[in-house]
């Protein structure tokens, strides 16, 4: 996982990107790997630290990204 460890996030902000990651992860097919979680909570941090607050979008956003991402 990429550094965030200088990120900051209000309560409010943690749980909108909470449910946006379980909402992400509810999408994927079985098994479900550790690998695309990771991709999934890098993309929505790294949303949500340029300012987004949307959980739909950063749903949306984060799963657009990993169908984008290089396969492995």
């Amino acid at each position: 996982m990429k550094n965030f460890s200088n990120a900051e996030f209000s309560p409010e902000a943690i749980e909108i990107m909470t449910t946006a990651l379980k909402a992400a992860v509810a999408t994927l097919p079985e098994p479900v790997h550790a690998s695309h979680v990771n991709a999934l909570a890098e993309s929505i941090l790294r949303t949500a630290g340029a300012g987004e607050r949307n959980v739909a979008n950063l749903q949306r956003i984060a799963l657009m990204e990993l169908q984008l991402a290089p396969r492995k």
